[in-house]
């Protein structure tokens, strides 16, 4: 009888980690669930780092241009920032 009762024991614990695998938490169902999320997820990722790139760059093409309109403001008009004294050295006479 002892025999007989390891056995039933053995074989229900057998039935339970069996139905553990596929209805409970860490079931094959809900890995592959998860593994679909995160493969969602790093797709999302990849499209948020793509306009990440685009806005960085278009950020830095307007600092670009706008050092650009700077130069030639300050070159061809003789502007000054606030604060800014401008000097301007004229050839003198020999």
């Amino acid at each position: 009888m002892g025999t007989r009762t390891v056995a039933l024991l053995l074989v229900l614990l057998l039935v339970g980690l069996h139905a553990q695998l596929w209805t409970g938490r860490g079931s094959i169902g809900q890995v592959r669930e998860m593994r679909q999320q995160l493969t969602d997820q790093q797709a999302a990722n990849a499209r948020a780092r793509l306009a990440n790139e685009r806005l960085a760059a278009e950020v830095q093409d307007l600092r670009e241009g706008l050092d650009m309109v700077e130069e030639r403001a300050r070159t061809e008009l003789g502007m000054v920032r606030q604060g800014e004294i401008y000097v301007q050295v004229t050839p003198g006479r020999r």
